[in-house]
């Protein structure tokens, strides 16, 4: 009689459960939907609650509210009797959420530097091996393979060992690199037009990307800025406040920080990453604004272009993820990404952090 498996159909039970921990996990989410209004992201909890039960006899909306101050999650506002404020600790966990929703959840490293495709005298052992060298140094000679090409190269003649310079095997270093990012986030009023929230999982992106960062790539900067009808930069426990304006979209405005804020980084690798949904409509001249929502404006595009040329002779690649799917905007980020020589992805907001993840590790294997 064989030995085998017996299979069946599975049918999952429905899940029961309850208390902090579930509805905390939906608390985060709405937070972040609602840019860390506590009130608004508390109200539509009780009415999921209403829909769902996601509450019941023994713990209550009041009892996870309780949890929330106790946990050091809220606190209450002091200009404003009865509201509440995220803190610092729900920041923290709003970003390593996303982290772990776009991202996948990450083993820490100590170093955090990326590899580059150059070895000598670098920074972390690899696993090629050569032959030793003047100015090696002397941690990186392996005795056990030394002593091994001693023997095989001169023998064993009586009590002596013969080990030369020839003898000696090394393992190589591999050099890691610095890398200085800056993300730009369009919050213009297109990020929710439509009936589409575009601008939370933009968010959500950009607080995956800062979390990755500290974690895994703790020596790297990353600067964020938001452009609307102009740009500024903001830091990253800002980010889940961030908020849609009545903007247009001054994409010259934001290449112009960003490159500002590259220069005075003095890492070898440098690149820009641009979330957006919609072409350039809005140009600073004086104390006021040009501004043209219909179609592409030859004069607010060839700006931009210009800036894109400026990017690349400045050896700083601009990676732009166009949140829409019109032709002719498709077209114009060809067109900017051509003049760059960076690169261009038309993505649904499903897959935005993924094409940034790889995106982020692959800008940074450079020469140095």
């Amino acid at each position: 009689m064989s030995a085998g498996f017996r299979f069946r159909d599975f049918t999952p039970e429905e899940s029961t459960e309850k208390g902090f921990d579930s509805l905390f996990k939906i608390f985060m989410q709405l937070v972040t939907i609602t840019s860390g209004d506590v009130s608004e992201a508390l109200s539509w909890l009780n009415e999921l609650d209403k829909q769902h039960g996601l509450t019941d006899n023994e713990y209550g909306m009041g009892d996870f509210i309780e949890d929330l101050k106790k946990k050091g999650y809220i606190d209450e506002d002091p200009q404003e009797p009865g509201a509440f404020n995220i803190t610092a600790k729900s920041e923290q966990n709003i970003r390593r959420s996303a982290l772990e929703e776009i991202f996948g959840k990450l083993k820490k490293s100590g170093q955090g530097n990326h590899r580059t495709p150059h070895t000598g005298q670098g920074d972390e052992l690899s696993t090629d091996m050569r032959e030793f060298r003047f100015g090696d140094s002397l941690d990186q000679i392996q005795m056990t393979e030394s002593i091994r090409n001693a023997q095989l190269n001169h023998g064993m003649e009586g009590d002596s060992f013969i080990l030369t310079e020839g003898d000696l095997e090394v393992r190589e270093n591999e050099h890691k690199s610095q890398t200085s990012t800056v993300l730009m986030i369009d919050i213009s009023h297109s990020m929710i037009l439509y009936g589409e929230d575009r601008i939370t999982p933009a968010k959500k992106v950009a607080m995956a990307l800062s979390e990755l960062v500290k974690q895994k790539y703790p020596k790297d900067f990353l600067d964020v800025i938001v452009f609307g009808n102009d740009a500024w930069q903001i830091e990253v426990k800002e980010l889940p406040y961030l908020q849609v304006g009545p903007y247009h979209t001054n994409t010259v405005a934001g290449l112009e920080l960003a490159l500002d804020l590259l220069r005075k980084r003095k890492t070898p690798n440098k690149q820009i990453f641009m979330i957006t949904d919609g072409k350039p409509t809005c140009l600073k001249e004086g104390n006021g604004y040009y501004k043209n929502s219909f179609g592409l404006d030859r004069k607010v595009v060839n700006k931009t272009l210009n800036l894109a040329a400026a990017a690349r002779r400045l050896k700083v690649p601009i990676t732009t993820f166009m949140i829409a799917s019109d032709p002719y905007l498709q077209q114009f980020v060809e067109e900017f990404t051509e003049v760059n020589q960076g690169k261009a992805y038309y993505s649904g907001l499903k897959g935005l952090g993924h094409l940034i993840f790889e995106d982020y590790k692959r800008n940074r294997r450079k020469s140095v």
